[in-house]
């Protein structure tokens, strides 16, 4: 088979085909930095660095694709969230001291401008110059910081949103979350125009470890669905992350109409596969702790074989399930991307399609 560009790869996946090797894009935007010789923490303020540290990474290692984030914080920030820096690690939002202390107060904070407001337009300038350099190539996904959802909890502090689902009247919340979500609307439109190949929302609150499914679809999935529908287009995917055990709302994530789902390692990749559209691409989901950080060369090996034989390599990005630490080693980095190019050929994955379907008969 041709060889196929890192982008051709993920398109040829995006319409349900069969490419020359499955795409691996690890979330690798802390590691990256790490091993330019850099903290996240230190430049985090820098597109200049991050992008330089990005391209080098993929260059050095092979993969498909950057993911551009820096922190969960930035977008809470240009909406007026005090945040907490760290040196050695991704900025932080001070929830103790949240900005909303009544989520009456959302009118009186100004949907920030992407290109104006605190650090957005510095994602913006980094994703910029890396689509510049291998968008025509390679993935560049934009990611818009937080979901609605996420938004909101980080704007009023988790704790005390929690309360407000259960106290505050409703109508209360769902005019605090459209209000979130315009504002994330705002930044993965300008991801795009920026030159981003796709954008993403990191939604991890909604996750069934924190609250509990029916909570998810009263509250995270409808605007998600919203911001699927004024960003996703033809040509640029949208994708939707929701760390830690998404084995109970999978089924909902696959019906936001986002064409990629990046999941955590513990989401059952095999039932997740049956139940959400043949058309939804899963990312994911080598668990970014053991094997890639605690384990050695041989687990990562074998944690990509057991993601690929799992889905039949059907519908599949190889990544981790969730940001690679700054201090995994550069052999597990190697690791992964050998693996996925191991057991993600053209004639593997047509070779587990084809026993699947002859198993279903």
């Amino acid at each position: 088979m041709k060889e196929m560009t890192s982008l051709e790869r993920v398109q040829a996946v995006l319409r349900g085909e069969i490419p020359d090797y499955l795409p691996v894009i690890p979330q690798s935007f802390m590691f990256a930095m790490s091993d330019g010789g850099y903290s996240i923490g230190k430049v985090n303020r820098s597109p200049a660095i991050m992008a330089e540290c990005h391209l080098e990474c993929r260059e050095k290692y092979g993969y498909d694709g950057c993911v551009i984030d820096v922190d969960d914080s930035t977008l809470a920030e240009a909406c007026g969230a005090k945040v907490i820096y760290r040196d050695d690690n991704v900025a932080v939002v001070k929830e103790s001291e949240p900005v909303l202390t009544d989520l009456r107060q959302i009118d009186d904070l100004k949907i920030p401008d992407p290109k104006k407001d605190g650090r957005l337009s510095e994602w913006l300038e980094t994703t910029s110059r890396i689509a510049e350099k291998i968008g025509k190539e390679a993935v560049v996904m934009g990611r818009a910081d937080q979901g609605p959802f996420n938004l909101l909890c980080l704007l009023r502090g988790t704790q005390d949103f929690m309360l407000d689902l259960l106290e505050e009247d409703e109508e209360v919340i769902l005019h605090a979350l459209e209000w979130a979500t315009e504002a994330h609307v705002a930044f993965a439109k300008a991801q795009l125009e920026a030159g981003a190949t796709m954008t993403s929302m990191g939604d991890a609150y909604a996750s069934p470890n924190l609250v509990s499914p029916d909570i998810y679809r009263r509250y995270a999935k409808p605007y998600e669905e919203k911001v699927v529908e004024q960003v996703q287009t033809a040509e640029k995917a949208y994708s939707i992350h929701i760390c830690g055990d998404t084995n109970k709302i999978i089924e909902d994530m696959g019906q936001t109409g986002a064409r990629i789902l990046e999941v955590d390692w513990k989401l059952d990749m095999g039932k997740a596969r049956r139940v959400i559209p043949e058309n939804v691409v899963l990312m994911g989901n080598v668990n970014p702790s053991d094997p890639l950080y605690l384990g050695g060369p041989e687990e990562v090996d074998q944690a990509v074989k057991d993601v690929v034989e799992a889905v039949c390599g059907k519908g599949l990005i190889i990544s981790s399930g969730c940001a690679i630490g700054a201090n995994t080693s550069p052999e597990n980095m190697k690791a992964l991307i050998t693996a996925a190019r191991k057991y993600g050929t053209h004639e593997n994955v047509s070779q587990l399609q084809g026993k699947r379907k002859k198993e279903e008969k």
